[in-house]
């Protein structure tokens, strides 16, 4: 899965036509590091859809802005909109979030 490497192309990715799943993580994070073992799975899971890793603490301001303060978290745009969002402060297996992205 892709990190994200500034504001400019978070921007770009939540402005496209394109549905984008925005993971917020951070490295230190055990509840992250539970689920970094199967990302891959679920980008190859769901080609239809983009997928960008942003580390919270890097863009802090962002994670405020959305309102995500527990991690791992996910909120998935399109077209500008938020168009879902599954962030709580709960470890999220491989199961439930797939389940999540099958709404989208």
């Amino acid at each position: 899965m892709k990190k994200a490497s500034s504001i400019n192309e978070i921007s770009q990715l939540v402005n496209s036509d394109q549905k984008v799943v925005f993971l917020f993580t951070a490295d230190w994070c055990g509840d992250c590091q539970f689920i970094y073992p199967v990302l891959d799975e679920l980008v190859t899971d769901f080609p239809q859809l983009t997928f960008l890793q942003v580390d919270r603490d890097q863009f802090m301001d962002l994670a405020k802005q959305w309102d995500v303060f527990g991690i791992p978290s996910l909120v998935v745009t399109q077209g500008g909109q938020e168009i879902g969002r599954l962030v709580n402060r709960l470890r999220k297996t491989k199961q439930e979030i797939s389940q999540f992205l099958q709404t989208i």
